[in-house]
């Protein structure tokens, strides 16, 4: 079990993540807005959680849709996967798309998204002449079947 990450309300509005069952892999995060947002078919919309937070150093916060507001209405964050990095100590905010034809209405305290903190490898990268040979090879797109 890791240390419980330090999480700073930006907003007394705020909440703090919470987890919709005991073994739910991401933390729900909640709009923390002063009014409604409605987000356009087609369009994207900056969503502030009202919090900031410590990523544990070698972790990384990945920002994930949430499998009901993206299968029911469509919403879900406009670069799919976000990324808080351990070092960064500012608002966590969630960009909103909406792939639905009709327009779709944030609310306060409305979850938005997931996040799971997860250990990030941080290798060094060098440049080489050759890679070495693999059964795959070159083969991408679909080069395995599907």
């Amino acid at each position: 079990m890791m240390e419980p990450i330090r999480v700073k309300k930006l907003h007394p509005g705020a909440k703090l993540p919470t987890y919709g069952s005991a073994e739910a892999a991401g933390a729900d995060l909640y709009a923390c807005l002063e009014e409604s947002v409605t987000v356009a078919p087609g369009e994207s919309a900056w969503i502030p959680t009202g919090i900031a937070m410590e990523v544990p150093k070698g972790c990384a916060g990945l920002i994930y849709a949430r499998s009901g507001l993206a299968c029911k209405r469509g919403l879900a964050p406009a670069n799919k996967v976000g990324v808080v990095d351990s070092d960064y100590r500012g608002q966590v905010v969630v960009v909103l798309h909406n792939h639905s034809a009709q327009p779709q209405t944030v609310e306060n305290g409305e979850r938005i998204a997931q996040m799971v903190i997860t250990p990030v490898v941080t290798p060094a990268y060098a440049e080489v002449e050759d890679l070495s040979d693999s059964d795959r090879g070159s083969g991408g797109f679909g080069s395995t079947g599907a």
